[in-house]
């Protein structure tokens, strides 16, 4: 079911890998005698003709915590009658309302004492096989293909493929607390974000393969963690994705700078480490994490843009977007939402990258324009002499823009003005 609502958000490459992966789910079945039903339209009008037309007792959904699908499924459940719906979280852990402080019954504010009770939680039972035998039938005349894409997708689509993407992580993640801040590293991080985001891995299974029995495999259950924290809090407070959590924040006196917003999300900052992230971004839709920090950290307190215009760019060309993750992670850069970095912590970009790209190939490797200067030279060739920029090729303000802003005055501009909010000023 391709319901066209998200799909007109999602940008090309998020489309194309979801169709790569309903290629590879209608190939399988095909081997198996069936096939795959594509339909576009409402869900609320498609499920119910579908379920009439295969003569469904129950109609299965995997749950979604954003506010759109919560109300869509609703409509759905009630538009099919007397066939019952069943639905699964097995996109995370542990389903919503399960974790929750024994003092409140409300999901922790917090990460660290969530994190305690997450990992002392019971799982859910996964559902049991009914012993019927399946019975798979072809699409029926008429049915839609599965939609053309256009372009080749950023990885290899279905089960079989994210099932070889975990396998090679494995290999990899015991290096994870060492390596996951290096940007460009390609064993640095596991790149299973777009398959936990579109359910070709679970992120159950993920755990029981991974297992927590080194520092690395520990550190990188703890950001599945993070995952399900997100998830439970939009599912408690769906308004996250549009509201600071901390209402004082939503008084922040944002700048209205089209320009400098155009200039953050095409990669011409003037700023390398923060360049490199937002053309990463375009090309690949993918971005390290700590370089979605400090891309988040620039546009919402050296540009003092408002944090929901840069989530906005996200949603629209992260491959594995989910509104959760999203909105948690620019909320908790920008200082605005729960146990969220403190609004006074400004990534100093030329810091960051001197310290996590300290040879700075991730950057020559964005940033072409700068790949004649050596070393951590790179993060800040403003700094250089002109002979120096000469002799790499470099003319600043023509080859490479300038810095949009002077960093320690942005910073005590937006120091300044989260503060005039958090006192009602």
């Amino acid at each position: 079911m391709v319901d066209p609502v998200p799909w007109r958000t999602a940008g090309p490459l998020r489309r194309n890998l979801l169709i790569a992966h309903l290629g590879a789910l209608d190939a399988r079945l095909r081997a198996l005698g069936g096939g795959l039903h594509v339909a576009t339209g409402d869900p609320v009008a498609l499920v119910p003709e579908v379920a009439r037309w295969v003569g469904a007792r129950e109609v299965h959904l995997n749950a979604d915590v954003s506010a759109y699908a919560q109300r869509r499924d609703a409509r759905v459940a009630e538009s099919l009658g007397g066939i019952a719906v069943r639905s699964h979280w097995g996109n995370l852990v542990h389903a919503p309302g399960t974790v929750t402080a024994a003092s409140t019954g409300r999901v922790q504010q917090v990460f660290t004492p969530f994190f305690r009770a997450w990992g002392a939680a019971t799982r859910a039972p996964w559902p049991e096989p009914t012993g019927r035998p399946a019975r798979l039938l072809p699409p029926p005349a008429g049915a839609e293909p599965v939609p053309a894409a256009d372009g080749e997708p950023v990885m290899p689509g279905g089960e079989d493929a994210a099932a070889g993407r975990l396998a090679a992580w494995i290999d990899h993640v015991d290096g994870y607390e060492e390596r996951r801040n290096t940007p460009g590293d390609p064993e640095g991080t596991s790149h299973l974000s777009a398959d936990l985001r579109f359910g070709t891995l679970s992120p159950r299974h993920v755990i029981d393969a991974v297992g927590t029995h080194t520092p690395g495999r520990a550190a990188f259950v703890r950001q599945l963690a993070w995952r399900d924290w997100y998830a439970h809090l939009l599912a408690g407070h769906p308004a996250l994705s549009r509201r600071a959590m901390r209402p004082e924040m939503d008084r922040v006196a944002w700048r209205h700078d089209p320009a400098g917003l155009a200039a953050w999300a095409e990669g011409r900052t003037g700023y390398p480490i923060v360049d490199a992230g937002m053309r990463e971004l375009a090309a690949t839709g993918w971005m390290h994490n700590r370089v979605r920090m400090v891309t988040a950290s620039f546009l919402t307190k050296d540009l003092l843009v408002d944090w929901r215009h840069g989530e906005a760019h996200f949603r629209r060309h992260l491959v594995d977007f989910e509104v959760s993750q999203n909105a948690g992670n620019w909320q908790w850069v920008a200082g605005t939402g729960p146990d969220a970095s403190p609004y006074f912590r400004v990534f100093n970009p030329v810091t960051q990258g001197r310290r996590f790209d300290p040879e700075g190939d991730y950057v020559r490797h964005w940033v072409p324009e700068l790949a004649g200067l050596a070393g951590a030279s790179v993060h800040a060739p403003w700094e250089l002499g002109p002979l120096e920029l000469a002799a790499a090729g470099i003319t600043l303000g023509e080859g490479y823009p300038l810095p949009l802003v002077q960093h320690a005055a942005a910073r005590d501009r937006a120091v300044a003005a989260y503060e005039a909010a958090r006192a009602g000023r």
